[in-house]
């Protein structure tokens, strides 16, 4: 298996992106998001506050994403084994990134890490994951400043099929990573402050449209 990310600029591509992988025949529980909730889009009852939005795929009258929230516990779990990742959306904390909205193994294996007082939880999922250190250092700052990782194992025969996928609205991380490194950034702080909802905000508007990824 081989390990491909992606960052994308706001979750809605992302989610996009997470959703067009599942429908080409990737199962869901393959794919992780992990996604900044600086602005504090997402409700722990489940609700997209910038839509008032809900899900109920298993139509029992609950929220399928509260369903998984609240502690983080039930991060990774997709309501029915069938409704797919974005069912599963939970609510975490990572060090120098501060509240995320997170799904799937690579979340979980972060939340394991910071249980346990590893710093940098999901620097390490990344890693472990086999995403070089500074590319992991990338994605771990794309999601401080207000942006959404996916992560996805995938065949090592299909990889260029499923990469496609990713690159049709994902960040173009080497152009980014310049751009940061021009600003003075040189990597991932996890003692760092987290963005506000206003510097999330600037972030986006600065580079604009998502445009295609690097390596992984």
């Amino acid at each position: 298996m081989a390990t491909i990310s992606r960052l994308f600029d706001d979750y809605s591509s992302a989610s996009k992106a997470v959703q067009e992988l599942e429908a080409a025949g990737l199962n869901h529980e393959q794919v992780s998001i992990v996604a900044s909730n600086a602005d504090n889009w997402y409700s722990g009852d489940g609700t997209r506050r910038d839509t008032g939005k809900r899900v109920d795929r298993d139509r029992d009258g609950t929220d399928d994403r509260a369903e998984g929230a609240a502690t983080g516990a039930g991060i990774g779990a997709a309501v029915g084994g069938t409704a797919g990742l974005l069912a599963g959306l939970g609510l975490m904390a990572i060090p120098g990134i501060g509240p995320v909205v997170a799904a799937g193994w690579l979340a979980s294996t972060a939340l394991g890490a910071l249980a346990v007082g590893t710093a940098g939880g999901l620097i390490g999922a990344l890693t472990q994951a086999g995403v070089g250190e500074e590319d992991a250092h990338s994605y771990a700052e794309g999601v401080r400043r207000g942006g959404t990782l996916v992560t996805a194992r995938v065949p090592d025969g299909e990889r260029a099929r499923y990469e496609a996928i990713l690159d049709r609205s994902s960040v173009n991380m080497s152009e980014r990573t310049s751009a940061w490194r021009n600003q003075g950034w040189k990597q991932f702080d996890a003692s760092a402050k987290p963005y506000t909802a206003d510097e999330a905000r600037r972030e986006r508007e600065m580079y604009g449209t998502p445009r295609r990824t690097g390596t992984y």
